[in-house]
């Protein structure tokens, strides 16, 4: 099984919640969009229902996007059936969402530890773990899906970040010491899901790019919503916006990529 995430290559564009500022974010709407605009790439986030029905939406509860109200842990799958979004639609469930865009491939965030064991299940059943790439800030939820989902793809945890960005900063030998702390290629770890800055502290910089490539991680980037920044980004070797924006985004992708070509 070949690589789901690559470096060097042309940069790619994740849809953020399915292009939140294009359709309703995490919508069917949303979803179906992006893959009639021939986007491939999908982040999108995971909760379970009290019957353990996984649904792809962002918060624990559904007052923000939706005209229901609660936890999504409190209600089972009926009932979220009869909700609906700013779309129209009702919450989109994994399991049709895997059936419906057999070509995009989802970076599902496990949401919480209740969602860990149904999300391996239904991408299990749905012979969908070639096609799927899993994320969260939890590293230990991280590690159970791995285990529950021999060979899927996936990012790693605010841990192992931590221990990147901390490595990128030493020099390059004790760096690459400290880095084999975290979870690498023969884990599945193929990608480092990260925001330019957390808590004031930066995170992306050229030696943080350098250092997760030697190490074999694609560097994704959330959540880039302005041009500006989309260059800056890409001028340091970044693999991947993450972004609500993927019309402008692929737009500025295609343009800085058709210029490298011209000068090299």
């Amino acid at each position: 099984m070949g690589r789901l995430w690559h470096i060097g290559r042309k940069p790619i564009v994740i849809a953020h919640r399915g292009g939140g500022n294009e359709e309703a974010e995490n919508s069917l709407t949303a979803f179906a969009n992006m893959a009639a605009k021939g986007f491939r790439y999908i982040e999108t986030d995971s909760h379970a229902t009290q019957d353990g029905v996984v649904i792809l939406f962002h918060d624990p509860t559904l007052d923000r996007t939706t005209n229901g109200s609660g936890s999504i842990s409190d209600h089972t799958a009926d009932q979220i059936a009869a909700v609906r979004d700013a779309s129209g639609n009702s919450p989109v469930r994994l399991r049709d969402a895997l059936e419906q865009f057999p070509s995009v491939v989802f970076n599902i965030d496990a949401k919480s530890v209740q969602v860990v064991a149904h999300l391996a299940r239904t991408i299990e059943d749905a012979g969908a773990t070639a096609r799927v790439s899993l994320s969260s800030f939890s590293e230990k939820r991280l590690k159970v899906l791995r285990r529950l989902l021999p060979g899927v793809r996936s990012s790693i945890g605010t841990s192992g970040i931590a221990t990147l960005v901390f490595a990128s900063i030493l020099p390059a030998a004790l760096g690459a010491t400290v880095a084999r702390a975290v979870p690498g290629a023969d884990q599945g770890v193929e990608a480092v899901q990260v925001p330019i800055a957390d808590h004031g502290i930066r995170v992306v910089t050229p030696r943080f790019v350098r250092l997760c490539h030697k190490l074999g991680y694609a560097v994704h980037v959330w959540t880039i919503n302005d041009q500006t920044t989309m260059h800056r980004l890409l001028a340091m070797g970044v693999d991947g916006l993450v972004t609500d924006e993927p019309s402008l985004a692929q737009r500025v992708i295609d343009k800085y990529w058709a210029a490298r070509a011209h000068f090299a």
